[in-house]
């Protein structure tokens, strides 16, 4: 088979990680009879210093014309002076809406080899966790009306949070579908004691939930959902919830696996292109020092065979892959945090894994 597949680097470390993902995609070719075919494009910071615009119309077309798009990572300290209009981040969102991409799925995992990196008590980690949270992408406070006005007490800025029941009821299918391939749990995270929306959200997924009678549904307010994924993070399986919930939860299960190097991510739509990168930064201050963990994105890629190509041996065999790299000991400066041992350069992790595979 040949797949196209779109590449935006971005910025910071971004063009180191992403080149590691596509070694492993090109070893992955090899080794089970693929070609892939890459089509570097720009985005973020980088499109802003070469064409002033952080998402220009032709990355979109590029991403528009393939079967699957690897991101790094975009932003950094030096645009963090522009118009909000000209972020970098701007990027990420403008592909989401042309892409039509409304589901972010960030899995977290403990893995076996770390343990003793999780930043939770041991015997906490020692039960272990696996869950994947379901992320509303493109409704909610993030794209809501917005502006500042004169107020009761003067100048005061507003964001406004707006969900249909078309964007809950669609969002809540892809976690009662996820769970069906799991351990069938959904827990779904909302503020229903306080806000409409999230009133209307627990409405709606309760009456979805109907559909699939097979899987098991919860409720749980987002400040107990937080309490709980650090006390007892293994109750969960699927987790679905708002854009803005989902953004803040998910970085908080990631940083419980010990490091946010090592977590991917994939943006998700109606069809089978969807848009792949690791959950962390752009890391600018280790940027072209050869030094950033490159797992995260080498697991991106991994999620990209498996949603959008459909080649579900590929993808096990990157993440076994990964799992024998950290269970031989090797590890990146991030893993180690201050532990004895030799930190791998990111070139050298890359090495390990393309070995395995």
């Amino acid at each position: 088979m040949e797949y196209n597949i779109a590449l935006v680097k971005g910025d910071g470390i971004g063009p180191e990680i992403v080149d590691s993902a596509v070694q492993v995609l090109e070893k992955i070719g090899a080794r089970f009879g693929h070609r892939f075919h890459f089509a570097e494009t720009l985005a973020g910071g980088c499109a802003i210093d070469a064409l002033g615009v952080p998402l220009p119309e032709e990355t979109v077309q590029t991403c528009l014309a393939s079967d699957s798009v690897l991101l790094g990572a975009v932003g950094g300290p030096k645009w963090d002076s522009l118009p909000a209009n000209l972020r970098p981040e701007k990027a990420l969102l403008g592909l989401r809406h042309a892409l039509g991409l409304y589901t972010n799925l960030r899995p977290a995992k403990i893995y076996d080899a770390l343990r003793d990196a999780c930043t939770l008590r041991p015997d906490i980690a020692a039960r272990g966790f696996d869950l994947v949270i379901v992320r509303e992408l493109t409704g909610g406070i993030y794209f809501g009306e917005r502006g500042r006005r004169e107020g009761k007490f003067g100048p005061e800025a507003y964001d406004t949070e707006a969900y249909s029941v078309m964007e809950v009821e669609r969002i809540a299918r892809v976690a009662f579908e996820t769970a069906r391939k799991r351990r069938k749990n959904v827990v779904s995270i909302d503020k229903a004691n306080v806000l409409e929306t999230s009133r209307l959200w627990r409405e709606t997924v309760h009456r979805v939930a109907q559909d699939y009678p097979d899987v098991e549904l919860s409720d749980m307010l987002v400040d107990n959902a937080a309490m709980q994924l650090v006390r007892d993070p293994g109750r969960f399986d699927v987790v679905v919830t708002s854009n803005m919930f989902g953004d803040i939860l998910s970085d908080e299960a990631s940083q419980i696996t010990g490091s946010i190097g090592l977590l991917p991510s994939a943006s998700l739509g109606e069809g089978s292109r969807g848009m792949y990168e690791p959950i962390h930064g752009s890391a600018p201050d280790i940027a072209g020092q050869n030094r950033a963990n490159p797992l995260a994105t080498i697991l991106s890629a991994a999620m990209l065979l498996r949603y959008s190509l459909s080649r579900t041996a590929e993808a096990d065999c990157v993440e076994q892959a990964v799992d024998a790299v950290l269970k031989d000991g090797w590890r990146t400066a991030d893993i180690l945090g201050g532990r004895e041992g030799r930190a791998l350069s990111c070139t050298e992790m890359t090495e390990k894994v393309l070995e395995r595979i």
